[in-house]
């Protein structure tokens, strides 16, 4: 691929020309948005001029409902050879696309299932896609050369290619990407009011669980009206476990011994099942989940210190697989809990504590 159009200089947008102008593609970027456009051509995400000649690929980044509009102009004006988007609802932009005339044989869906908190073209990485799943949703009329140009920019992009059904990826992305977000928003609407100690007191958990609720009120009320269905026959699901949680609780404070036993059995059941499909979430490179040793460190707040602890693991030829960092409240002071190897978490406590680090057992 040597040239390429994104429509659409959003977060993904952005990252997408970022990761083509990186690897030598010439990139012709668009937006109705004047002041996005100008930013992401600022970065060095592209042109802003129009290509002389129909490129390679266009990339369609714009929110679902657009999709197919945008799609029907671009083929109309012979804007490229091949056409993609990125649209995280694939069978609504699919059908409209359909019925917008857009010719389907030079046309496949996409979706790089990769973000960010941060909305808009100042958010945007070259690397944001590495290792990440995109996801291409072909139909029976498809034309090869439209799949491998979206194989092509998947490479290009360092992403691995998923191909699905456009029913079953919306199905799919509902359980895993949509409805986590509307329940982490409604877990952080608790906190909107809660009290100053409690917000004080807010440790990795609450932020963990609450960590996408920082996304774009307005862009996840389009994603979520695009799959509304799917997202609520997760939501019905998930409101069924609720509410069963809830009577368990309840049923905590009763009289009835054996009331009290069920409760017990079943809050336990529903955390089991909780084990269990966290458990299937893949690890590293895709592979399956391993088990890590956690090496807590104390760490003062200052320049320099983070960067020397990871040093000081690589002296010790400690490959760390995973990291968490909690602050103290009103302290200069966190925790920094490495995850590493079983066999390799005594050394490297050892070598840490040689080198004058406060180890928590």
């Amino acid at each position: 691929m040597r040239t390429a159009a994104v429509i659409g200089t959003g977060l993904i947008g952005t990252s997408v020309a970022l990761a083509l102008t990186r690897r030598g593609v010439a990139v012709y970027l668009s937006d109705r948005d004047e002041s996005a456009l100008r930013t992401a051509a600022s970065l060095g995400a592209g042109d802003v001029s129009e290509p002389s000649a129909p490129v390679d690929l266009a990339v369609v980044a714009v929110p679902p409902a657009h999709v197919a509009t945008v799609l029907a102009d671009v083929q109309r004006r012979g804007l490229a050879s091949a056409y993609t988007d990125v649209a995280s609802v694939k069978a609504g932009p699919q059908n409209a696309a359909a019925a917008h005339g857009v010719d389907q044989k030079s046309y496949i869906g996409g979706h790089p299932l990769s973000g960010r908190e941060t909305a808009g073209p100042l958010g945007a990485r070259a690397d944001l896609f590495d290792g990440r799943p995109w996801v291409l949703t072909p139909t029976a009329e498809t034309g090869r050369d439209a799949l491998n140009r979206a194989l092509e920019l998947i490479s290009l992009c360092g992403a691995v290619p998923v191909v699905m059904d456009a029913a079953d990826h919306d199905h799919a992305v509902a359980l895993i990407s949509h409805t986590p977000h509307v329940v982490s928003a409604i877990m952080a609407a608790r906190l909107e009011h809660a009290s100053e100690d409690a917000a004080r007191i807010a440790g990795p958990g609450v932020r963990d669980v609450t960590r996408i609720a920082a996304g774009d009120p307005q862009l996840w009320q389009e994603i979520l009206s695009a799959n509304a269905t799917a997202v609520a026959d997760v939501l019905e699901e998930y409101a069924a476990d609720l509410n069963a949680a809830v009577g368990a609780l309840r049923e905590l404070t009763a009289q009835d011994a054996d009331k009290q036993a069920a409760a017990r059995e079943a809050l336990v059941s529903l955390l089991r099942r909780g084990n269990a499909g966290q458990s299937r979430i893949p690890g590293k490179h895709g592979s399956p989940r391993a088990v890590y040793a956690a090496v807590p460190v104390v760490i003062s707040d200052a320049p320099g210190e983070l960067a020397r602890l990871f040093a000081a693991a690589g002296a010790a030829g400690v490959n760390i697989e995973d990291v968490r960092i909690e602050h103290s409240p009103g302290q200069p002071v966190g925790l920094v809990t490495l995850q590493v190897a079983p066999e390799s978490a005594e050394p490297l406590t050892a070598r840490l504590t040689e080198r004058g680090w406060t180890v928590r057992s």
